[in-house]
């Protein structure tokens, strides 16, 4: 079955985060700290608003049509929660072991594919194509949106200093 634009939009995005995944598992005693940056770096560029996006448009689509409590879905969700605390401690923490980055990246490898493999395949049996494409547009227009948890950040760091 072809993906659905709606849901291709959501995987190109899979391919960066399979490839940070993949230099997070391989880090090193002297790369351990590149590579946290480069996770860091795609967290705040693109990680934290792709799960947003999928917990605010894609699973609430999803929920018109199928079981909002398909165990599927909650282990994506509860992914999600458990990647979002990792990516914390690895903002908070400026020395991380390749051990930490390791396990970080095998989550986020392991659930980029869970998704691909189970969870976009049981989307797009379940909803309407002329439903799949207006998640498309909503996905399009709100990856134009700024994402608010910037505004947020930015007003926190404006009153820090």
């Amino acid at each position: 079955m072809k993906r659905s634009e709606a849901l291709a939009i959501l995987s190109r995005e899979h391919h960066q985060a399979l490839f940070v995944a993949q230099k997070l598992r391989r880090a090193t005693e002297e790369s351990a700290a590149a590579e946290r940056q480069r996770f860091l770096e795609f967290w705040e560029g693109h990680g934290r608003r792709h799960f947003q996006l999928e917990e605010d448009l894609l699973l609430p689509a999803y929920a018109r049509h199928g079981d909002a409590r398909d165990p599927l879905v909650l282990r994506v969700l509860a992914d999600h929660v458990e990647i979002r605390a990792a990516a914390g401690q690895v903002a908070r923490q400026p020395r991380v072991t390749p051990d930490a980055l390791e396990e970080l990246g095998h989550a986020l490898s392991e659930h980029v594919r869970l998704e691909e493999r189970e969870l976009f395949p049981l989307i797009e049996s379940a909803m309407p194509e002329a439903e799949l494409v207006e998640l498309a547009q909503a996905l399009q227009a709100a990856d134009q949106e700024p994402d608010p948890t910037d505004a947020v950040a930015a007003e926190g760091a404006g009153e820090a200093g």
